[in-house]
C-alpha cells in the first residue's frame, strides 16, 4: 500500500484567529500565516529574507480548535490542499488568488514546549484536530487530552 502525502504549510500565525460562520452554518477560522525566507550563501550560513504572507482557513471542528489554540506568534505545520479562485482586488481587477485550507494543524514542535495527554478521551466522530497547547506564559508546559 503506497504511503498517504499531502500538501504541506508551516510557518507563523501573522494575525489572531477569526472565526465565522458559511451560509450553511459550518464553523470557519480564517488565519493570515506567514513564512519566512532565507538564502544561503557561500560560507553556509544564511540570511533571512522578506517574509510572505498567505491566506489559510480551516473548517468544521478543525477551524474550532484552532481558534481555541493558537494565537498571533505561534508556529504551525498544517496539512491540506490549496484552493485557487478568481477574486477582484482594491481596483476591481479581477486577480488569481491562493487559499491554503487546513485539514489538519499542529503546532511546530521545533518552536513550541508543550506536554501531551494520552488519556482516552471520548469521541463524537472524526474531528480533524490535534490537541497541542503551546506552555504558558509563567512557563508551565500545559497538559491536554488527545
Amino acid at each position: 500500500m503506497p504511503i498517504k502525502t499531502s500538501t504541506s504549510m508551516s510557518g507563523f500565525i501573522a494575525t489572531t484567529p477569526v472565526t465565522s460562520r458559511t451560509e450553511d452554518g459550518t464553523s470557519r477560522t480564517y488565519i493570515r500565516a506567514g513564512q519566512e525566507h532565507y538564502l544561503r550563501n557561500e560560507d553556509g550560513s544564511f540570511t533571512q529574507t522578506e517574509s510572505s504572507f498567505h491566506d489559510m482557513v480551516l473548517f468544521r471542528a478543525t477551524a474550532d480548535k484552532a481558534a481555541e489554540q493558537f494565537r498571533k506568534g505561534d508556529r504551525f505545520v498544517a496539512e491540506g490542499y490549496i484552493d485557487t479562485f478568481d477574486a477582484p482586488d482594491k481596483d476591481g481587477v479581477t486577480q488569481q488568488r491562493e487559499t491554503f485550507v487546513a485539514r489538519k494543524i499542529g503546532h511546530d514542535t521545533l518552536h513550541t514546549r508543550y506536554q501531551v495527554d494520552r488519556t482516552p478521551r471520548v469521541q463524537q466522530g472524526p474531528t480533524n484536530t490535534c490537541d497541542i497547547q503551546p506552555a504558558t506564559a509563567a512557563g508551565e508546559p500545559v497538559a491536554v487530552g488527545m
